[in-house]
């Protein structure tokens, strides 16, 4: 039976009790509007530990755009039954009073990590991401926790904040979960009309064809490729496309500029801001 608990003095009560008895701890915190994604981290979390802790809290201070944070969807009701059909054994559910008392004045550096994409685009995103994981840590104290490799910046920037601060827990990364027609799977995917729905999967299908001229074109050469396929579908505007290596997540000149090299991009449909991205090798 999940238990949901609104406060940090009742959840650090339940997981001090797990702690005591020696029960490893599987953590995947999430913002709601779960879909199959979700789920495939809590069962991997579930499998690889004794309990599943979820949280769901919309994190304002990662949101640059206030009416992005106002649309973002909020489907507790519908989030708790998928919970409890995985299994979830301890969910947090805070308010913004609960997790942020206080003004927030935490900063933190991550170099170049967060100056490219994401970093980039939504200036304090990765501020604000890094405080919240940063307290929810500290207040679940999980063994392990569940990151999907959609959100490749993130990810990476998370795996940093635990090596900085340090923080003991092992940071799981897990593959993107995708839609039968190729589409990755996003809380966001809720905000897109029926015929914007039926268009999005053309950034898969792209992806997918990139990877295979990468024998032929020259990273620059393939950027522009990718660009040029998006600018001929009017329905999608360009944030940012990128290839680049997996650690600092640098731009590449050259093929051998990196052991491994990943196209990302982020593609508005709309309103709606989508974002994928795919190995090359």
């Amino acid at each position: 039976m999940m238990v949901v608990i609104p406060t940090i003095k009742q959840f650090k009560e339940h997981i001090g009790i797990a702690k005591q008895a020696g029960i490893s701890i599987g953590f995947v915190p999430t913002m709601g509007a779960l879909h199959e994604g979700h789920l495939a981290l809590m069962r991997r979390a579930k499998d690889e530990n004794d309990l599943l802790a979820v949280s769901i809290f919309v994190n304002p201070i990662q949101f640059n755009n206030q009416e992005d944070l106002k649309k973002y969807p909020r489907t507790l009701e519908q989030d708790s039954i998928m919970l409890e059909s995985v299994g979830c054994d301890l969910l947090f559910v805070p308010d913004t009073l609960e997790m942020y008392p206080e003004p927030v004045t935490d900063q933190y550096e991550f170099g170049k990590l967060s100056e490219v994409m994401e970093g980039a685009s939504r200036p304090g995103h990765f501020n604000g991401v890094a405080i919240v994981v940063r307290k929810l840590f500290e207040i679940v104290e999980p063994d392990k926790a569940y990151f999907g490799e959609k959100d490749f910046q993130q990810l990476a920037i998370i795996q940093q904040l635990v090596k900085m601060i340090p923080l003991p827990v092992e940071i799981v990364p897990c593959p993107i979960i995708r839609e039968m027609d190729g589409l990755a799977m996003s809380s966001r995917n809720l905000r897109l009309s029926e015929n914007e729905r039926f268009i999005a999967p053309l950034i898969y299908q792209t992806l997918i064809k990139a990877v295979k001229l990468n024998t032929l074109l020259s990273p620059e050469e393939l950027k522009k490729w990718i660009t040029d396929k998006f600018k001929s579908h009017p329905e999608f505007k360009i944030d940012y496309i990128e290839i680049a290596e997996d650690q600092l997540l640098q731009p590449v000149a050259h093929w051998n500029d990196a052991n491994s090299v990943y196209i990302f991009v982020a593609i508005f449909l709309g309103n709606v801001r989508l974002i994928d991205n795919m190995r090359i090798f």
